[in-house]
C-alpha cells in the first residue's frame, strides 16, 4: 500500500477500521497471557518460560516519573515552562459509524 494521499478510499478507511479492530483483539488476547504470566511468576512461579518458537521472561523494575503537578507547586507554572518543549503531533483516529 502507497503513501500517496491520493490513493485513500472509503475501502481503505474500511481496511484501516478493520485492522485496528483486530489489532485490538490481538491485543487483549496478548495482555490476558502477560497477566498470567505476571501473577503467576509474582507468586512464586517460574520467572522464564519457553515455547517452541519463543520465550518469555518475567522482570520486576523500579521507574521513576516525574511528578509534574508537585513540581509546579514547589517551583511554580513559569519555571516549567522554561523547560517544556513544544512538538506538533499528527494522529489518526477512527471510529466505527
Amino acid at each position: 500500500m502507497q503513501n500517496d494521499i491520493a490513493n485513500i478510499t472509503a475501502a481503505s478507511v474500511d481496511q484501516l477500521g478493520a485492522l485496528l479492530a483486530q489489532i485490538a483483539d490481538l491485543t487483549k488476547q496478548a495482555d490476558l497471557i502477560k497477566d498470567a504470566i505476571k501473577d503467576s511468576a509474582s507468586n512464586g512461579g517460574a520467572k522464564s518460560v519457553e515455547g517452541s518458537l519463543f520465550k518469555a521472561t518475567y522482570t520486576e523494575t523500579n521507574r521513576c516519573v516525574f511528578d509534574k503537578d508537585a513540581f509546579i507547586k514547589v517551583h511554580g507554572a513559569e519555571a516549567y515552562a522554561r523547560f517544556t518543549k513544544v512538538s506538533a503531533v499528527f494522529s489518526v483516529k477512527v471510529t466505527s459509524k
